[in-house]
């Protein structure tokens, strides 16, 4: 079965003084964690706010704890993230309906 891990979470950037700055960080950030993760990654609004960033991270597996594991390690690398700090953040594994 089709198991989907959705991570929405919001990162503020303290030194951000444009967007320029917040794009940078963040496309880094987004890169690294595509690399290490597997993840689609994606900033989903805040998009003019220069300081404050909100993402979705979404992940699809078959085996639900493999996805928290996932979640949880993306999770501590966004805790120790060093360009800003996390926020705020929600955590849903979803699991389609079977007929």
């Amino acid at each position: 079965m089709l198991y989907i891990g959705v991570l929405q979470f919001t990162l503020e950037i303290p030194y951000a003084e444009s967007l320029k700055d917040k794009r940078n960080a963040i496309k880094a950030l987004k890169d690294r964690l595509r690399r290490s993760f597997n993840v689609s990654i994606s900033e989903i609004d805040d998009l003019d706010n220069p300081l404050v960033g909100t993402l979705g991270a979404v992940v699809a597996g078959s085996d639900t704890a493999h996805l928290n594991s996932t979640m949880d390690h993306l999770l501590n690398e966004l805790r120790e993230w060093r360009d800003g700090s996390l926020a705020d953040h929600q955590l849903e594994i979803i699991s389609p309906d079977t007929p």
